[in-house]
């Protein structure tokens, strides 16, 4: 098994490969130790995937990760309004009434810190990872797939995953179709500062565009509705960013330091389908958008932790290929649904008196409870159902408990001892007198639910999740 990207989608997915019994191999084309030296601005784990990383063991490390960063960025802490803060939607805060019990809460972290501990997660389950290999091809036939590197040496598997980013190399070399919009701003995170950093306002809603001077320290970020940017890997210089500031902000700035930058755009585009053969895509080769909103990361991390148990399952015999059609069929309506959100909360950030009044309606109809739920729900990803119609509402959601799996096996929540007798270890048993008894897929939604003690349509679902060898009712 092959992954090509060593980023958050990549790591988190050959983890929880190893978890189902596979052997992948991570090929990062960057060092690792320059790769995560440092990151630029700050990375939203949303409450689905809160929830999910809960299962494996992860959130006490996020947390304390999160504590470090707000230690820091003394400013952060007030921005979460007492754990009751769901993100923003094209920048309208979007906050709880109050703390529900058994609320999914998210975590703020930079990217690099949030790959350090997934790189150590996974390392720690024997994942290799091998960094400075940059795949420049990849070959497949009804037998294997091959990944060719920059150096002419090949790596070849039976299945082979593209984590590899946006402008995605197995992507483009398999054939995917890429369709979407094109850009229509650019926006600039950097390392740096001004003279007079009281003299500019922060405003999301500037007369030419958004500009921030104290979300993080030490940074600096600025959005123009240019039509993007010409080159978005040319060095940025003092004199851009300088430039950049004073067009948004209309205040003649000087930058008297910048370390490095990285810009960003509102492309939006997505693969017409997740599979071809033994390629798949995932994370941002999948998909791409604007970072505005803050759901792109979540949005990969929850294609791995989709496709991770039904790869592992296929990939050691003990599931039919077919399974892997579900992946494509789950998450490519996820995708399609962030896309037009993301779409949306641009358009609500541009400049001029028509945008404004769009913004002031947004924000009273969120003053109506059910549509700030509404919209906490979709941007969290909280709203997903992979079996929209089922005659069970459980099925197909979430798992509507906390629940935990760090080794990665379904878990069978249930008071009913025959039905406990009945299953064997490959499904982790939670004991339960809830009334109705279900069944969670590895990357906790549910496959199966009945009132507890009825086996009726479990033996198909336990087949479903845990493979031919799995369980028996």
């Amino acid at each position: 098994m092959i992954i090509v990207g060593g980023g958050p989608v990549g790591l988190l997915l050959a983890g929880e490969l190893r978890l189902a019994g596979a052997d992948p191999l991570v090929l990062e084309a960057a060092d690792g130790a320059l790769r995560r030296n440092r990151s630029y601005g700050l990375r939203g784990i949303n409450g689905r995937t809160s929830q999910s990383l809960r299962m494996r063991g992860l959130t006490e490390a996020f947390s304390a990760a999160q504590s470090e960063l707000f230690a820091v960025a003394r400013r952060l802490p007030r921005l979460i309004k007492g754990d009751r803060a769901r993100g923003h939607f094209g920048g309208l805060p979007l906050v709880e009434d109050e703390v529900q019990p058994g609320a999914a809460h998210g975590f703020v972290l930079r990217q690099h810190v949030l790959e350090g501990i997934l790189a150590d997660w996974a390392t720690g389950l024997g994942v290799r990872i091998r960094t400075g290999c940059e795949v420049v091809d990849v070959v497949q036939d009804d037998s294997e797939v091959r990944a060719v590197l920059a150096d002419g040496r090949s790596e070849r598997a039976a299945y082979l995953v593209g984590c590899d980013g946006g402008r995605s190399v197995v992507r483009k070399r398999t054939g995917f179709a890429f369709p979407g919009t094109d850009a229509t701003m650019t926006g600039r995170v950097a390392s740096a500062d001004i003279a007079d950093p009281g003299a500019v306002e922060s405003s999301l809603y500037g007369r030419r565009g958004m500009v921030h001077v104290s979300m993080v320290p030490g940074e600096i970020a600025t959005m123009e509705f240019d039509g993007g940017p010409e080159d978005r890997d040319a060095p940025m210089t003092a004199e851009e960013m300088q430039a950049s500031i004073r067009r948004v902000s209309g205040v003649d700035v000087t930058v008297t330091r910048l370390d490095g930058g990285i810009r960003f755009s509102d492309n939006t585009r997505q693969a017409d389908t997740y599979r071809q053969g033994r390629v798949f895509l995932a994370g941002d080769a999948a998909h791409v958008h604007s970072p505005i909103g803050g759901q792109g990361l979540n949005l990969g991390l929850q294609d791995a932790m989709n496709l991770g148990w039904k790869l592992g399952l296929v990939a050691g015999g003990r599931a039919s290929e077919s399974l892997l059609d579900t992946y494509t069929a789950e998450r490519h309506p996820v995708g399609a649904r962030v896309l037009r959100n993301t779409r949306a909360q641009v358009a609500l950030m541009r400049p001029g008196p028509q945008v404004a009044a769009l913004r002031q309606v947004l924000e009273e109809t969120l003053a109506i409870p059910e549509a700030m739920r509404h919209f906490i729900a979709m941007g969290n990803g909280t709203e997903i159902d992979y079996a929209p119609g089922s005659a069970q509402p459980l099925v197909g959601r979430f798992a509507p408990v906390p629940l935990v799996s760090e080794d990665g096996r379904p878990v069978l929540v249930t008071g009913s001892e025959e039905i406990r007798d009945a299953v064997n270890g490959r499904v982790r048993i939670v004991e339960a007198d809830s009334g109705t008894g279900f069944l969670a897929r590895p990357d906790g939604y549910v496959a199966w639910a009945a009132p507890d003690g009825d086996p009726a349509g479990l033996a198909e679902a336990l087949q479903f999740v845990a493979g031919s060898d799995g369980v028996r009712v």
